[in-house]
């Protein structure tokens, strides 16, 4: 419980703040108003109590210019016997309550906790707002109501709020760049830069000048100091794709910077600081990709998300088609098309190796009249019963990167009913970074 107390008199300030402590309140002392105003903002977890006659800044300015910061602040205003009229305008004004010289100490205390409690209440209720509008910006931009998308959005949202490394994992085409910027976007540094750096896109001889920079003469050609990608994104957040394609050389560079948060351009001497948050992905687990540095990985996966594949959330099928032909008959500037019931179950019972961007690339060409998924033949119940089963096993064995145990136990199989299944849907568990026997 936090008090800002204002009063120019010492003997009183110290008096009153004696009061206050003794029931249980944090208190900052100020003699000067504009004083106070410097530790005042929407941020402030507590209230402010001010005698309203002082020189300079009196209470009725001091009120005013909280106001103008957060007019939900409780203020509490001392009165002298002559003030009440004044004290009775302020209340008009905004102030919270008013107390009168002299009082009983037990007076102040009431007040000040009831005004603690109000502002209290006030702070939640604002990030209560905050929560349910960054849910619906989320949504927004991570769209589905499986279950699957659900979890990722809500843990999206936790890692949102931190500044901590992320590991994103997911297949090709299911979005891990559209999770990096939400949870950049989401984020106290949304308003820095988001530097993504496809690190298999990246020419192997100019790489590293390419991430670190260079000092001039630092190499033939090098005619002028160049900062690189690292660089670019100081104080804001760098998301390095497919991590895995990064040469074993640079992997040990990159270590350095991710525990020293600080890089050397090539060829120069000088250590420049990094405030950056580092996001990374990969599109099958790093643990499996051969010659990946393990500590390297454990210091970019203090937190991981796992993307899943959309044959995994057939459920979300529908939904994502038609946001993508809405999407593409804008860009085309063309009527959105009506799509079929039997459209969407064909769509829905497709495997989608290329995941959401696949099925993006497939809603583009239907706008266009190049192809009409809806020809497909209507699945009988039995297909639709072994479709869904297929994506129930997939997802199962996605989540678990291909471990039998963890996956015919989730399920609730046995061992031989799983492999039985598995043999007849053409499942291979290396296709899910299965590595060690079960």
């Amino acid at each position: 419980m936090n008090v800002l107390l204002i009063d120019d008199e010492e003997d009183i300030r110290a008096s009153l703040s004696q009061t206050l402590e003794l029931a249980g309140f944090s208190v900052t002392a100020c003699a000067r108003a504009e004083r106070a105003l410097d530790l005042v903002d929407a941020a402030f977890d507590g209230v402010v109590v001010s005698d309203i006659r002082m020189p300079r800044m009196d209470g009725m300015a001091l009120l005013e210019a909280i106001a103008a910061r957060d007019a939900e602040l409780p203020v509490v205003l001392i009165t002298g016997n002559a003030d009440v009229a004044l004290a009775v305008a302020a209340m008009r004004a905004g102030a919270h309550d008013f107390i009168e010289k002299p009082f009983e100490p037990a007076r102040l205390v009431e007040i000040a906790r009831r005004a603690v409690a109000l502002r209290k209440l006030t702070l939640e209720n604002r990030s209560l707002r905050r929560v349910l509008e960054g849910d619906d910006a989320l949504a927004a931009r991570i769209r589905g109501r499986s279950a699957e998308i659900i979890d990722l959005r809500r843990q999206i949202a936790l890692l949102a709020r931190h500044d901590t490394d992320v590991l994103i994992e997911g297949e090709t085409g299911t979005g891990k760049e559209l999770v990096a910027r939400a949870l950049h976007e989401l984020s106290a540094r949304a308003g820095q830069s988001f530097v993504a750096i496809n690190l298999a896109s990246l020419p192997a001889a100019s790489i590293e000048s390419e991430l670190f920079g260079h000092v001039a003469g630092a190499f033939p050609g090098a005619l002028r100091d160049r900062r690189g990608r690292f660089e670019h994104a100081r104080g804001g957040t760098l998301y390095l794709d497919e991590i895995g394609a990064l040469p074993p050389a640079l992997q040990v560079k990159l270590l350095r910077v991710v525990e020293e948060r600080a890089i050397t351009p090539l060829g120069g001497n000088e250590t420049i600081a990094l405030d950056v948050r580092f996001l990374a992905s990969s599109n099958q687990p790093l643990t499996a990709v051969d010659g990946f540095r393990r500590d390297l990985l454990y210091r970019l996966n203090p937190a991981s998300l796992h993307v899943p594949p959309l044959a995994a959330r057939r459920g979300d099928i529908p939904l994502l088609f038609r946001h993508f032909l809405t999407l593409a008959a804008a860009r085309a500037s063309l009527p959105v098309p009506e799509v079929a019931a039997e459209t969407l179950m064909a769509l829905s019972a497709r495997d989608w190796p290329g995941n959401v961007r696949e099925l993006s690339n497939e809603a583009e060409r239907y706008v266009l009249g190049l192809q009409a998924p809806g020809d497909a033949a209507p699945l009988s119940l039995a297909q639709r019963v072994e479709a869904f089963e297929r994506a129930q096993i997939a997802a199962a064995l996605s989540a678990h990167h291909g471990a039998l145990r963890e996956t015919y136990e989730s399920l609730g199989l046995a061992r031989k009913s799983l492999y039985e299944k598995m043999q007849k849907y053409g499942l291979k568990r290396e296709d899910f970074g299965g590595d060690l026997p079960d």
